[in-house]
This record gives structure tokens, sequence and C-alpha cells, in this order.
């Protein structure tokens, strides 16, 4: 049975994730908005990074639109029988969501445990 949080609770875990990032990468991210959804509307994912990554702009970067962070509570809630595994599994996403604004790519999550 899925771990059941309210919206606003769970909210509060991605904030609490989002404060986990030190201040130096906090204050690089560029363009970027972080979202809480239900859930992917056809993949069963934790989380998903769409946009440019800072490693990919170029001085042409401009007049774009946000990148987005999307986090999807529903799949985590699912996977989670206490709010400490959802917020283990919502920080692990946040932050693997994050670094790929920053132009870590999966491989490389994976080699630093952040998969």
């Amino acid at each position: 049975m899925p771990l059941e949080l309210s919206h606003a609770a769970f909210d509060d875990l991605v904030g609490e994730a989002l404060d986990l990032i030190p201040e130096e990468f906090t204050r690089a991210m560029d363009n970027v908005v972080v979202l809480v959804e239900d859930r992917h509307p056809t993949e069963n994912l934790y989380g998903l990074y769409h946009g440019v990554a800072l490693t990919e702009r170029t001085s042409t970067y401009a007049g774009y639109l946000p990148d987005t962070i999307t986090i999807y509570r529903r799949p985590i809630l699912a996977m989670a029988h206490t709010v400490d595994e959802a917020r283990d599994q919502v920080a692990t996403t946040v932050i693997h969501e994050v670094a790929h604004h920053f132009g870590i790519d999966d491989d490389r999550l994976d080699e630093l445990g952040w998969a």
C-alpha cells in the first residue's frame, strides 16, 4: 500500500532536499524551476530534468523558457513505506535531477551513488 502524504507535506520534503544542496551550487543554478507533479504522463519516473544543461549553454543561450526539474509524487510514495524512505528517495531524486542541470550524466551519477 502506498504511503499517504499530503501534497503540502510532500512539497516540504522537496524543499528539505533542495536545502541539502550546497549554497555555491544553488547560486549557480540558472533559469531553472522545480515542480512537483503527481506522475509522468507515460513513464514511471521519480523525477525528470528538461532543459539545456549549464555545460551546454553557449553565448547564444537567450530567450529560453526556464529548465524544469519535475519531481513525481505518486511513484515515490508508491515505493516508500515510511516518511523517512520517502524523504530519502526525494533527496536522491532532487540531487539527481539538479546534477543533470549541471551537465552530469546518468553514468557518472551511478558512479557517485546518485542514480
